[in-house]
């Protein structure tokens, strides 16, 4: 069988949120204060990974002026509902000290083609971060974040609920608290799945640290009461600090087209044990499944997360290999290029003014 080597997305690429459309699949990934916000990797095997997108290019859509250093988009949703794709996103424009205070707007931007350009934003609501959207199969969406709560010392204030109207192209309706989170503490990172007349909810707990976790809770009703998985965490690495993946957490599942679930998540990889990680923050994945009573549970056994992991019985599907250099002999900039919060405008960055070489100015000295 073939295997899968972790991390799938090597480098900067946190808070992973999988899709898949047909046999495409789809991962979309935080880039923080960088512009274009957000990118997303195409893969129809799980196994190469090729990134495609950046879907909030315009300043329209995403102004990071004077947003802090780890400030700008933060965890993405990105789902697919009646030919239409819905991204959500948290532009954070300000946290303090001990995050005992966030400017955490939330918006939505559509499309009908994942390649093509995103509407303007839809603005939501500012009471947390970390939004996803549920599509029910009744026809109803509904939007998931976690809250802010000033009166705890930590913060977090649990799981929230609120229908989205797609014809009104709002936020409609009594917002339902419907998860408190456990003793790890730190919920986060919700999203909702329906499945064998369950609702599952999915969190992020512990911190993005060491602790770090993915915990899973039920219930037959939408608003709850969700009851906790005795065996939370399903993945962590925090009993062991001897794993080649540490810090994981925050995640999102996926059923492939033969029926399998695999689930991504955010990981590092510490120099030393337990030290510091300089490739930062990294998205990874394991193959899951729904044991005899209901739970998710890793393949392999326990709640610890592999280097290599069983790869889906699908076509196997590499890309080119990305160039060992760039010419720059075409007028659009390179995808992987980022600016800090602004967009790289002709009058500051281009391959244009000097063919073959990417010219940079100071837009201060522009007169």
């Amino acid at each position: 069988m073939a295997t899968i080597e972790n991390p799938i997305l090597r480098g900067f690429n946190p808070d992973p949120n999988i899709l898949r459309v047909g046999a495409d699949y789809y991962i979309v990934t935080s880039t923080f204060e960088w512009f274009p916000g957000y990118q997303i990797h195409h893969s129809r095997d799980l196994r190469h990974w090729k990134l495609v997108a950046r879907p909030l290019n315009r300043v329209s859509q995403l102004d990071m002026a004077g947003v802090p250093d780890s400030g700008g988009v933060w965890a993405p949703c990105l789902t697919y509902n009646d030919g239409i794709f819905y991204l959500l996103y948290t532009n954070v424009r300000s946290f303090d000290g001990h995050w005992a205070f966030k400017d955490t707007p939330n918006y939505l931007v559509t499309t009908d083609d994942i390649l093509g350009d995103w509407s303007d934003p839809i603005y939501l609501n500012s009471s947390g971060f970390d939004s996803s959207l549920f599509h029910d199969d009744d026809g109803r969406t509904w939007l998931v974040n976690m809250i802010m709560d000033h009166r705890q010392s930590r913060y977090f204030g649990g799981i929230v609920l609120q229908e989205y109207d797609k014809v009104k192209k709002k936020l409609v309706g009594d917002i339902h608290h419907i998860f408190e989170g456990t003793e790890l503490g730190r919920t986060e990172g919700p999203h909702i799945y329906k499945l064998n007349g369950y609702y599952f909810l999915l969190t992020a707990e512990g911190g993005t640290s060491y602790d770090h976790a993915m915990t899973m809770a039920r219930s037959k009703s939408l608003f709850g009461p969700y009851e906790v998985d005795p065996q939370n965490p399903f993945i962590s690495a925090a009993k062991n600090p001897d794993l080649y993946l540490q810090k994981t957490g925050h995640g999102d599942l996926v059923q492939t087209q033969d029926g399998d679930w695999y689930a991504v998540f955010l990981a590092s990889r510490p120099l030393t044990k337990r030290g510091r990680c300089i490739t930062g923050r990294e998205s990874a994945i394991e193959r899951v499944v729904w044991s005899a009573d209901g739970w998710l549970r890793l393949a392999c056994g326990g709640n610890e997360p592999r280097q290599y992991v069983e790869a889906p019985d699908l076509l196997d599907h590499p890309f080119d290999p990305e160039p060992a250099h760039l010419d720059f002999n075409t007028p659009e900039i390179e995808i992987n290029f980022q600016a800090l919060r602004i967009p790289m405008t002709p009058e500051w960055v281009n391959q244009t003014d000097r063919p073959g070489y990417l010219r940079l100015e100071s837009i201060h000295n522009k007169g």
